[in-house]
């Protein structure tokens, strides 16, 4: 009862809310046996100059760095005596704040975290593809849990991995790069695919933009969902043209945009005010050529296709376009091989002023805010082009090198803007998926195990979280990032809102539900003996001996406070909201939870739930302020 009357005031405040704030199957054609040329996978580097300012002054900070234009070193560190302040940091830097995490950080440096986080050891998705594998029951046959290792690896790493910031930043790059095994075709079939993309991502999440962008070229991932791999040279005869789409998307959402921008990120305008494209057709047209003769190792092929689909494209020389390939103000000289055409192209690209603001600027979107100011943008974008930047404590990040990525995020983190509230524009609404890993981290779910949870293998629908890991419909991600909400409050002032395009009163009681579920989960929702038979049904062979405490959330710290409805909410106003809580969704609260009786153990964990399962529908949490 209580949850229903709840659930119509929150769709109601959520569709008028206010804040402030292609894919397809490749070539199927075997590749050919001409001598392939591959590069390095390596962690190389791409470089110019980069400053960033660090002076913050928040609530509850006793120490507050501060660099200048020029570069001076800060006197202070950066450190928040109020947990509030540390909540909020690791809200945006991990998949949801955790009450020990909270403690533990606040009066210490921010900056040695944020160093702490670029050393640790990277949680990687082919382990986990290779445990589901050996699970089979006939090896030969692939089984339901091979098919779900990207989103069994990807709940298991978001919620409990050390090396939370690298895996936060991979999955903000997901949502720039992407890739998506949803189609029901090749990379649904072939997991390893999807699989060894994300782990390239979480390999180079503190890296170098232009390391990304060169293994997102070599990639079968990328070379199926976007159609090059196996595209061949043009044939003037059959009228046969290089595939085109790697090219288009390369240009238009992982590097440059379709307008030329500044610094900040505002449109550069021509003579007469207007915005000034940055590509035309005949660009693409050239370009494609490069990226002609990509398949997969006919060597691997010859073992399986899952080896083949787990390791780097090579280049076929027969396919590859012996042609000049002109674009974008550049030439590619005739018979220039394939992998030095792909190099230069790749340079040529990366140089681009657009791609710092362009890919900077959605960094920010994905971790702080949907509508940075100008200024922040210009500030990290500076970051990315120098490759450094001084942290609070006077220590650098950084290679010097352009499009470092451990530089940019240090900047996105640690700007004026992102460490205090910039006023009614700010925040951006928290994506579903983090809404869960959140909860889950929030109240310390011991058995990660997704395995055991069915109703994690596919999240994508309004009846779910309209959102999942790796799973965006098309290339063009769950929402763009310039989306604008029609029909709002942000729309009528011109707001991005990228989240908003899949909010609508559908996915809005999906993700309610879905909470609902995991919040009021117990061990006597799992019959053992079913679980069990429907794996071995299914070719599996699982000890289903702990699937009774999958996910199943801790609530010691909230029952003790049970009786306490204002401690209650006072705590659970710092883990989930970092303060944010409004005096009216207090108000609301309140009255709801004072008609639970709590004499007993029952009433209380029913009232703990309730508080946890209102308090993440309200607006005020799905508004990452």
């Amino acid at each position: 009862m209580y949850k229903n009357s709840y659930l119509s005031l929150i769709i109601a405040a959520l569709l008028s809310i206010s804040i402030t704030a292609c894919g397809g199957g490749g070539d199927s054609e075997s590749p050919e046996p001409p001598t392939p040329v591959q590069p390095d996978d390596n962690q190389g580097n791409g470089s110019q100059t980069g400053t960033g300012n660090n002076g913050q002054t928040g609530n509850g900070q006793t120490g507050s760095g501060t660099t200048d234009q020029t570069g001076t070193t800060p006197t202070q560190d950066l450190v928040y005596s109020d947990p509030k302040q540390v909540a909020r940091f690791l809200n945006q830097a991990t998949f949801g704040a955790k009450q020990d995490a909270v403690s533990s950080l606040t009066g210490q440096s921010l900056s040695e975290w944020y160093q702490q986080q670029l050393t640790q050891t990277p949680s990687y998705l082919m382990p986990v593809l290779d445990e589901m594998s050996d699970k089979a029951i006939d090896p030969d046959e692939t089984h339901l849990l091979e098919l779900e290792a990207t989103t069994i690896g990807f709940w298991r790493n978001a919620i409990s991995s050390d090396d939370q910031l690298r895996q936060r930043v991979a999955f903000a790059l997901s949502q720039i790069l992407v890739v998506s095994n949803g189609g029901g075709e090749v990379l649904t079939d072939i997991p390893s695919g999807v699989t060894y993309y994300q782990d390239l991502l979480i390999k180079h999440a503190f890296g170098n933009y232009r390391d990304i962008l060169e293994a997102v070229t070599y990639s079968p991932a990328m070379g199926q969902y976007l159609t090059y791999r196996g595209s061949k040279k043009g044939d003037p005869e059959t009228g046969r043209m290089p595939d085109e789409n790697y090219a288009r998307e390369l240009l238009q959402l992982f590097t440059l945009g379709v307008v030329e921008l500044n610094t900040d990120g505002s449109p550069k305008l021509d003579s007469n005010g207007q915005q000034i494209e940055t590509y035309s057709n005949q660009d693409i047209t050239g370009l494609a050529r490069v990226f002609t003769g990509f398949n997969l190792n006919s060597t691997l092929v010859e073992e399986s296709l899952d080896s083949a689909f787990a390791a780097l494209m090579n280049i076929y020389p027969r396919s590859h376009s012996e042609r000049e390939k002109s674009f974008l103000g550049t030439t590619i000289a005739a018979n220039t091989a394939g992998a030095e055409s792909v190099t230069q192209a790749l340079d040529h690209i990366f140089a681009h002023p657009n791609l710092a603001p362009f890919v900077t600027s959605q960094l920010i979107q994905r971790l702080v805010t949907s509508n940075p100011q100008p200024e922040y943008v210009a500030r990290v974008s500076e970051a990315f082009n120098n490759g450094q930047y001084t942290l609070p404590n006077g220590d650098t990040v950084g290679t010097k090198e352009r499009g470092d990525l451990a530089a940019t995020i240090a900047a996105v983190l640690f700007d004026e803007h992102a460490r205090t509230s910039q006023g009614d524009t700010d925040g951006k609404i928290r994506e579903p998926l983090l809404r869960l890993t959140h909860w889950a981290r929030a109240f310390n779910v011991a058995q990660v195990t997704p395995e055991f949870q069915e109703i994690l293998w596919d999240t994508t629908g309004p009846s779910s979280l309209s959102q999942h890991p790796y799973r965006s419909p098309s290339v063009f991600n769950f929402y763009r990032p310039g989306y604008i909400a029609p029909g709002t409050k942000t729309g009528e002032q011109g707001l991005k809102a990228p989240e908003m395009q899949i909010i609508n009163a559908s996915s809005v009681a999906g993700y309610t539900n879905l909470l609902t579920y995991f919040v009021f989960l117990d061990d006597e929702q799992f019959d053992t003996v079913d679980v069990k038979q429907f794996f071995i049904d299914e070719n599996i062979n699982i000890d289903t001996s702990q699937a009774k405490d999958s996910f199943i959330a801790n609530y010691s710290a909230e029952l003790a406070l049970a009786n306490d409805i204002e401690a209650l909410l006072n705590h659970l106003d710092l883990l989930l909201t970092n303060g944010a809580l409004s005096a009216q969704t207090r108000a609301h609260i309140v009255d709801l939870l004072n008609e639970v009786d709590s004499d007993d153990d029952d009433g209380k964990l029913y009232r703990v739930r309730l508080a946890i399962v209102l308090i993440m529908t309200s607006p005020d949490y799905l508004i990452q302020q």
